[in-house]
């Protein structure tokens, strides 16, 4: 079904919207999913603040050029394209796809746009692996509390040793006082 000139405005419009609020947008395919299973994705991304939309490449390109993005290659993008745009936490949209594409081949990566730069396939897929941000926040506070635990430990072993020696020793010499 062809698109009227104000359905493309209008999707122009909103593609460029999205793209000036997204923190990355990751390229993938989509084609031989079921319904259902668009569906599911698309509520997973929701809920990790991310959203998927499909349109057409030449908007995606005008958009991408409007917004002063990188432009991509068409061998980059090949077949029918969706964008996954991730609003809270960059990578969000990323590691859901790449759990749903686990269990769903057909998602693949093509391509993102991570900060201001255009990421190849294989760095798209690495970007999706890559901790989110609480598990990196919590990995950041385990490598700040490491130094101090130790530190405490050390501290604290010459004192409890001579808390040791001192209740043997006091063991020893109510043993040698007679009743």
């Amino acid at each position: 079904m062809a698109l009227t000139k104000q359905q493309k405005a209008e999707q122009l419009k909103d593609i460029k919207e999205k793209l000036s609020k997204a923190s990355s947008v990751i390229f993938t395919h989509y084609i031989g999913m079921k319904v259902s299973d668009v569906s599911d994705l698309r509520k997973k991304l929701r809920a990790g603040g991310a959203e998927m939309k499909v349109a057409k490449k030449t908007l995606i390109r005008i958009a991408a050029q409007e917004q002063g993005l990188p432009e991509f290659e068409d061998a980059m993008m090949e077949g029918p394209v969706a964008c996954i745009f991730s609003y809270t936490d960059p990578i969000a949209g990323a590691q859901i796809a790449y759990k749903f594409a686990k269990d769903h081949p057909q998602v693949s990566f093509l391509a993102a746009l991570f900060d201001g730069k255009l990421l190849s396939q294989s760095d798209a897929k690495i970007l999706a692996q890559i901790p989110g941000r609480q598990v990196l926040l919590a990995m950041f506070a385990g490598m700040l509390q490491s130094p101090l635990r130790s530190f405490a430990q050390i501290c604290s072993s010459p004192l409890s040793g001579f808390a040791r020696s001192l209740a043997e020793l006091a063991k020893k010499k109510s043993a040698e006082q007679p009743s």
